[in-house]
């Protein structure tokens, strides 16, 4: 079961942090969670550039009242103006440790943010804001990247689950498998084995690690199907898929072609010390999916309740 008391809803006042704010909202509501809205903004910060152009942010300073009509209708599309609703502006020379410390302090169990807001070519060059959440938040975070069709609000048909049968995987099937529950949706289960074969090997005229070891394929469906079982939690539908290339370049792809309408994904893997030098897989499908991703951490705040929960509150971040 997921238990959910507080939520931050950080936001920048761009039309992709609104489109967020709709699920921030409805999860809210869902949970009769308090719900956190911040601002955070780095003074004299020039968010512009001569390949972007976007809107100015509103005058806000601490103290003021953060919620802007638009964010006003949408509380009230929803039905939501009883929601408990804490508003706070804040300043540093960052965003990101801002959002992170606020967090922490506060006690969120759950960031709920946009992706591709204000920061432009920026994105390129620094790397997002979100990223940089969802690498260092020590609870679970979901990213909501703008469409040009925002996403309906808790609609979620098919929610996808990358495993790499990592114990942090399993945890996130575990989450995928209650959130399955919440949003009455079924599970694509996905392993994707890395492609690793060696350029000698193309002169057999074989150019699949499936031809070469025909049993990876049966061997990971037992494996997912030993995870679904051991994860603990409700029994739901699930297909299981199993593919061949890049990990996070084909979970992305996945999700397209297969109408997923989330992806949940544990950050802390198998990439080991490949995550300082090339970012995590999780971190990839933030920044490139257009389908909300759901990242969760083993370490640090969970979401799930109940005696078959196992969580190692004694890890961090940097582990």
């Amino acid at each position: 079961m997921i238990t959910i008391q507080r939520i931050l809803f950080p936001t920048d006042f761009s039309r992709c942090a609104n489109q967020a704010f709709v699920q921030a909202v409805q999860l809210a509501k869902r949970h009769s969670a308090e719900l956190h809205v911040l601002h955070a903004y780095v003074p004299y910060e020039d968010h512009t550039s001569l390949l972007t152009v976007v809107p100015a942010a509103p005058e806000v300073r601490p103290g003021a009242t953060v919620l802007t009509p638009p964010m006003l209708q949408v509380l009230e599309q929803q039905q939501a103006q009883s929601l408990r609703i804490t508003q706070n502006v804040a300043r540093d020379i960052s965003i990101g440790p801002v959002i992170i410390d606020y967090a922490r302090e506060h006690e969120v169990e759950l960031i709920v943010m946009g992706t591709h807001g204000r920061r432009g070519i920026g994105h390129l060059l620094l790397g997002s804001v979100a990223e940089e959440i969802v690498r260092f938040a020590s609870c679970p975070v979901f990213t909501i990247r703008e469409t040009m069709e925002p996403h309906r609000a808790g609609a979620f048909r098919k929610i996808l689950v990358p495993v790499d049968f990592s114990k942090h995987s399993e945890q996130a099937v575990r989450y995928a498998k209650e959130l399955a529950i919440l949003y009455g949706a079924e599970l694509q289960v996905l392993h994707v084995v890395e492609e690793q074969l060696h350029p000698a090997l193309y002169a057999t005229g074989r150019s699949s690690v499936f031809e070469f070891m025909p049993e990876i394929e049966t061997t990971s469906v037992r494996e997912i199907e030993r995870m679904l079982m051991e994860s603990g939690g409700p029994e739901v539908q699930a297909e299981i898929h199993i593919r061949e290339g890049r990990a996070a370049r084909d979970i992305v792809k996945f999700a397209e072609s297969h109408a997923s309408d989330l992806i949940v994904i544990a950050t802390h893997g198998l990439t080991g010390i490949e995550h300082l030098l090339l970012g995590s897989v999780a971190e990839k499908i933030v920044r490139f999916s257009r389908v909300p991703v759901f990242t969760v951490k083993p370490f640090g705040t969970s979401l799930l309740k109940g005696p078959e929960v196992h969580h190692d509150a004694s890890a961090g971040p940097h582990s």
